[in-house]
């Protein structure tokens, strides 16, 4: 009766630790997007986002140039590799509720903390040839 007791206690505290180890670990997608002030059609892919990206990046058109998605324990480091750029990211435990998301692309660095659920943010790189401008889109969850 003990050894089964036992047993049970056992399997019970590795199913707590299973579900603790995956809440601790943050799956993160990132795209690499070309917005340009010329007329034309934008990428369908983007089509979830079209609006708001081409609110903020005053954009006539979008185009998807690489996507890249990692899953990272927390804490960790890890890299996106989206079009040939890469993405440094490191995770952290912001408070044991939230997870704060470290993102290094190029010279552009962001902080971003994710609630439960996940969350977006967009990384914002310099205008280049003809006034195109690049940007990386980085869902959590």
């Amino acid at each position: 009766m003990k050894t089964i007791r036992l047993i049970l206690l056992l399997a019970s505290l590795a199913g707590l630790f299973s579900v603790a180890r995956a809440a601790e670990t943050v799956a993160v997608r990132g795209i690499l997007i070309s917005a340009s002030n010329e007329r034309g059609e934008s990428d369908h892919r983007l089509a979830a986002y079209e609006a708001n990206l081409k609110r903020i990046l005053h954009a006539e058109s979008l185009h998807l140039v690489g996507e890249d998605s990692a899953s990272l324990a927390v804490p960790s480091r890890g890299q996106l590799s989206l079009g040939g750029q890469g993405v440094q990211l490191t995770t952290e435990s912001a408070d044991g509720k939230t997870v704060l998301l470290r993102a290094q692309w190029g010279s552009v660095r962001q902080d971003y903390v994710i609630q439960h659920g996940g969350g977006t943010t967009l990384l914002i790189g310099p205008a280049g040839k003809g006034g195109d401008v690049r940007a990386v889109l980085l869902i959590a969850r």
